[in-house]
């Protein structure tokens, strides 16, 4: 139909390439041989989300994906207590988070994993949640808030539920709040990458309330801060999370230079996001260092804004970017979705003046209906980058 009624999709070549239907008729007559897997043999090519860049395969070892297993094991599944998991999955099965947590877990929990095939349809998505008495569910900030906009929502049960867990992009606290109030439930952040398998970082299942960090590091699992010169900060300084564990995965495939800016001489895999280490060991992330905006030198991280301006009643979404400027190099924009559409621009700058110091502050605000996505919920910044009307 897309092909060839709506002509949509473009003339394309893949070199190399064969046919599907050819490689099934040169197979017909050939007979199976079987392969012995070991721990260090490729069990996927993970590919990234690419939010900040090209898309690129991750070499996930069977030992890889194991280790993550097992550790989720240890940190997920003995806060239920010996009762089988149901989970709610609404994030895709090709998402390593699902992949990993959702689907392989439960596989070896003997749990029961509830598909969600279209969670942008909420008012179907919470009649689906009131059919099942579930004691997991996870996903992204982004559709945490979605659920609790929906007035229907507020009438499920939520007493089986004893694990919700966030990841994929930041927790936003009044986004946290509002679903411990909602459901009595606190809201866990973890944290983790493709290249990770994913988890590498988990808050503890008896955490009262939200807390702001992604936790400690999983067993078995290294966490070093470090500066642009690859060494560690001092304790409570910002730098660059970089993580060592059995769950690292062994490289990007047939990418051997984009490997070598990330993994390091001694193991430890340089993410790209900036984070704060507590004197007892729970980290904070401050955001992605490609995301940073630099006023007059000063920098400023997006995460901070968009949790401001997520506060205001009347904001349903928010996005936080720097815009060209010519006095201090950039300064901060914000895109809102409201949700009071009586919601002005001055009420956001008078907002953002009580809570944020003045170089901080967005200097632009622009409404949208919507913002950018990519297809597991996560807010494009770099669409609003590219995005000429956003300048």
């Amino acid at each position: 139909m897309v092909r060839n009624v709506k002509k949509m999709v473009p003339a394309f070549e893949l070199p190399a390439a064969v046919r599907f239907n050819d490689v099934l008729a040169q197979a017909a007559g050939l007979t199976l041989k079987p392969v012995e897997v070991g721990h260090e043999d490729i069990a996927f090519l993970q590919y990234t989300g690419g939010t900040t860049g090209v898309s690129k395969g991750a070499m996930l070892l069977h030992r890889n994906i194991l280790a993550n297993i097992e550790q989720m094991d240890r940190w997920l599944l003995t806060g239920l207590k010996g009762e089988p998991g149901t989970i709610i999955t609404a994030l895709p099965l090709y998402h390593i988070f699902s992949l990993t947590v959702n689907c392989l877990l439960m596989m070896k929990g003997g749990g029961c994993n509830v598909l969600i095939t279209n969670p942008r349809d909420i008012p179907g998505f919470v009649k689906e949640l009131g059919k099942h008495r579930y004691n997991m569910i996870t996903g992204v900030n982004t559709l945490f808030n979605a659920l609790l906009h929906d007035p229907d929502f507020a009438k499920l049960d939520f007493s089986a539920l004893k694990v919700t867990g966030g990841g994929g992009m930041a927790v936003q606290k009044a986004v946290a709040d509002k679903w411990k109030q909602m459901t009595g439930s606190t809201l866990l952040e973890g944290y983790g990458l493709t290249e990770t398998s994913p988890v590498a970082t988990m808050n503890p299942l008896d955490l009262a309330e939200y807390s702001g960090s992604i936790g400690l590091p999983v067993p078995s699992t290294e966490i070093a801060i470090r500066d642009d010169d690859k060494q560690d900060v001092k304790q409570g300084e910002p730098g660059e999370i970089c993580i060592r564990g059995p769950q690292v995965m062994k490289g990007y495939w047939q990418r051997p230079d984009e490997t070598a800016k990330v993994i390091g001489p001694d193991g430890f895999l340089y993410t790209g996001d900036v984070g704060v280490m507590d004197e007892k060991g729970f980290i904070r992330i401050v955001d992605r260092k490609k995301d940073m905006i630099l006023v007059s030198g000063f920098n400023v991280y997006p995460n901070e804004i968009e949790q401001v301006v997520a506060m205001m009643p009347g904001v349903l979404e928010v996005a936080a970017i720097g815009v060209a400027d010519e006095h201090s190099g950039e300064v901060p924009k914000v895109f809102i979705v409201r949700k009071d559409p009586s919601l002005t621009e001055a009420q956001v700058h008078e907002h953002c003046k009580e809570q944020l110091t003045g170089y901080k502050r967005p200097r632009h605000v622009e409404f949208r209906t919507d913002l950018p996505k990519t297809n597991v919920g996560k807010i494009l910044r770099r669409a609003l980058r590219d995005d000429k009307k956003s300048a």
